[in-house]
């Protein structure tokens, strides 16, 4: 059904995706790259020289936070991604798949940062272990000296990625595994006598890792550049290299904005380089692999890793549940003091005096979250109908297109970016902040939003044409209303990403926007536990409320049209 239409619809929708998405991210590593290499008028440096490059790697700590960034980055995702697949390995079957994402849904909709405060106050020498362990098991009366967040080694930092990762993978993994016959997989490898975690490996495996490749290299970027996470838990000096860049853009001295900006690209580079050795380590897994497969063996004494698997799975979602209860606790406190398990006293005094602070982040927060959803999945609804219309599937340059935002390290053009928006008039404010967090909740939006749409029972589509509905009542009348479920889904990812964004917060607002995020990561860093909490809970409630509301309101609205239920596949 390609009609020209749809071609004007879907160029027209990549011209503005292309112009106000993917030429920002550009322009923005253009301005980094020119202050870089000494080019920023603005400072007085007015000519090209490699001295900000000198300069970097003068920088006391520059080479320990390059290692601490590699190890991080690379043992988190590692790890997580061992996990999720043990973990699936053993549970996949014997739990259904909608209580597998409602099981994920709080720690993918709690913010890294909101996590984060809450492991903090969970792991911390004061922080709530300490204090149910004590004195009796420890014999601690007072905090321990030990540096268990913000330790050197970058282990709490770990721990906190972990919790967020092995979610996402297990979300990834449980969609790919759709696409393959696990059972009849499972059934005829048991019948040659081999072990369920061999199986898994040698034939499941190598069908589902290229269908979640993409998300590991997202995972492994984020990992490798995140910086809100990495300020509350990670090593503080020095600290991973992205905390580092940070700090150099926004110290008193502004000649530092040149190396901070040579940063910016070792960090992309970096970035870039662990992808290219991630691939080349997938080449040595494939020969390592085949020879292990040819070499045979049962492997019938997987089961151990499959139960450390596990146990690693059901450790740290513990972890993160008691995480968040410890921010709602410490939201509530008057009085506790260690080693009392639980206060000596409550009180709702932090969340007395919404003006005094949380009131204002959490209005702007809302008006930021919701129009840059809306604008994102206007956008999403609008590519996927104009390829709808256009009967032509999405090249992989699209594709590509979508996931460069996730790729490309945010510390390495946000810089640039608002440089640019300088320039072109649109000084720090809401506006230039809804447009920089578009950059990355788009990318989200359309990803969650793609496989249903192209699922829509097609025969529903050409009935309503055939009785004289056109395109855009088909879209309004029919696809949309089928597609309820789904978009709201889409609807409450998007706001979550939105609540969850900090850098473009910070660099596009100029700090003049206060977000419940960039205050909560402002707090963490040895303020009032009791305030913190308050933002903490408030930054994890809204994206748990979006996704409330995207659960409930379909069964609501569409109480007397259940048949539209099944008209997605």
């Amino acid at each position: 059904m390609r009609t020209t239409e749809g071609r004007w619809l879907r160029l027209t929708v990549l011209g503005i995706v292309s112009a106000g998405l993917v030429l920002p991210i550009l322009a923005g590593l253009w301005e980094t790259a020119r202050a870089a290499f000494g080019f920023l008028p603005a400072i007085g440096a007015d000519a090209l020289s490699l001295d900000p490059w000198r300069r970097l790697w003068a920088l006391p700590g520059v080479t320990t936070s390059l290692w601490l960034t590699l190890w991080t980055g690379f043992a988190s995702t590692l790890l997580a991604l061992a996990i999720a697949t043990g973990f699936c390995a053993a549970v996949h079957g014997r739990m259904s798949a909608g209580r597998s994402a409602r099981l994920l849904t709080p720690f993918l909709a709690t913010p890294h940062a909101a996590l984060a405060i809450g492991i903090t106050f969970l792991i911390a020498p004061s922080g709530w272990i300490a204090r149910m362990l004590s004195p009796w098991a420890t014999g601690w009366d007072l905090p321990p000296d030990l540096a268990t967040v913000r330790d050197p080694y970058g282990i709490a930092l770990i721990l906190g990625l972990l919790i967020k990762e092995v979610p996402f993978f297990l979300l990834v993994m449980l969609s790919a595994l759709s696409q393959v016959p696990v059972r009849a997989h499972l059934a005829a490898g048991r019948a040659l006598g081999y072990g369920r975690g061999v199986v898994w490996i040698k034939v499941i495996a190598p069908q589902v890792y290229p269908l979640i490749r993409l998300p590991i290299f997202v995972v492994l970027s984020f990992a490798l550049s995140m910086v809100d996470m990495a300020i509350i838990l990670g090593p503080s000096n020095p600290p991973t290299l992205a905390v580092a860049i940070t700090r150099w853009f926004f110290a008193a001295d502004t000649m530092l904005i040149l190396p901070a900006s040579a940063a910016a690209l070792t960090q992309t580079a970096l970035v870039a380089g662990g992808i290219l050795l991630w691939v080349g380590a997938e080449r040595a897994a494939i020969l390592a692999g085949r020879f292990w497969i040819r070499r045979g063996g049962r492997g019938l004494s997987s089961g151990p890793g499959l139960a450390v698997a596990v146990a690693g799975a059901g450790f740290l979602m513990a972890l993160g549940t008691a995480a968040l209860l410890a921010l709602l606790i410490w939201s509530v406190t008057w009085r506790w003091p260690f080693p009392d398990t639980l206060p000596e006293s409550w009180s709702l005094g932090a969340w007395a005096r919404p003006a005094m602070g949380w009131g204002m982040a959490l209005k702007q927060t809302l008006i930021i979250g919701i129009a840059t959803t809306v604008l994102s999945l206007t956008l999403a609804i609008a590519w996927l109908e104009g390829e709808d219309r256009a009967g032509m599937s999405r090249a992989r340059w699209a594709e590509g297109l979508i996931y460069l935002p996730l790729l490309v390290p945010q510390v390495a053009f946000l810089y640039g970016l608002s440089v640019t928006f300088l320039r072109a008039g649109v000084t720090g404010g809401m506006m230039a902040v809804i447009w920089g967090q578009a950059l990355f909740v788009f990318p989200y939006v359309m990803i969650a939003l793609s496989d249903p749409w192209r699922a829509v029972d097609r025969r529903m589509v050409r009935a309503a044409a055939a009785l004289g509905a056109g395109p855009w009542r088909r879209l309004f009348a029919v696809k949309l209303p089928v597609l309820l479920a789904p978009v709201l889904t889409a609807t409450a990812i998007g706001f979550a990403v939105s609540v969850a964004q900090y850098l473009p917060t910070l660099f596009l607002g100029a700090g003049r926007i206060a977000t419940l995020t960039t205050e909560a990561v402002t707090l963490s860093s040895g303020s009032d536990r009791r305030v913190t909490g308050v933002y903490a809970v408030l930054q994890a409630t809204l994206p748990f409320a979006a996704y409330g509301a995207a659960l409930m309101l379909p069964a609501a609205l569409l109480r007397h049209r259940r048949g539209l239920a099944g008209a997605v596949a």
